[in-house]
């Protein structure tokens, strides 16, 4: 399940957030990319910071409605993987866009991505969570296992 936003943007025409409150639903990062894609789209990429803002004005709504969101990440589309590790990119750099996107926009969280055997990326949404160096945990990125749920 999921609640679908649509706007008239060619470009974007439609924004499905799926969230899951119960924890036994959530999904690893290539699970969610297949039911993105299963639906017609893809996961997730943020190409521009008024994109970033529309998503974090989005999820706000979502909180708002009273429907219950709580701590929990979402995967978005972006990702590296593992055999790119011997180039000598820094590792920031090896990070792409799922669906093909080129967009070089970040919003890393502090002292992100950690890299290592974490390759795959969540937008935080922990409102209840302690602000950390970079503030609270929310709507900035963070690299985690793509096995995680979320």
């Amino acid at each position: 399940s999921g609640q679908k936003v649509c706007y008239g943007d060619l470009k974007h025409s439609c924004y499905k957030l799926a969230y899951f409150q119960d924890l036994s639903r959530r999904v690893g990062f290539e699970e969610a990319r297949q039911a993105c894609e299963m639906d017609g789209g893809a996961l997730l990429s943020l190409e521009s910071e008024a994109e970033q803002q529309l998503i974090e004005n989005m999820l706000q709504n979502l909180t708002k409605s009273g429907s219950g969101i709580s701590d929990g990440d979402f995967w978005i589309g972006l990702w590296r993987s593992g055999n790119e590790l011997a180039t000598s990119s820094p590792c920031p750099n090896l990070y792409k866009w799922s669906d093909g996107s080129i967009s070089p926009f970040r919003n890393w969280y502090t002292d992100e991505p950690s890299c290592g055997s974490e390759a795959c990326v969540v937008m935080y949404h922990q409102p209840t969570a302690n602000p950390g160096l970079g503030g609270p945990y929310l709507y900035q990125w963070n690299d985690d296992r793509c096995n995680m749920k979320h």
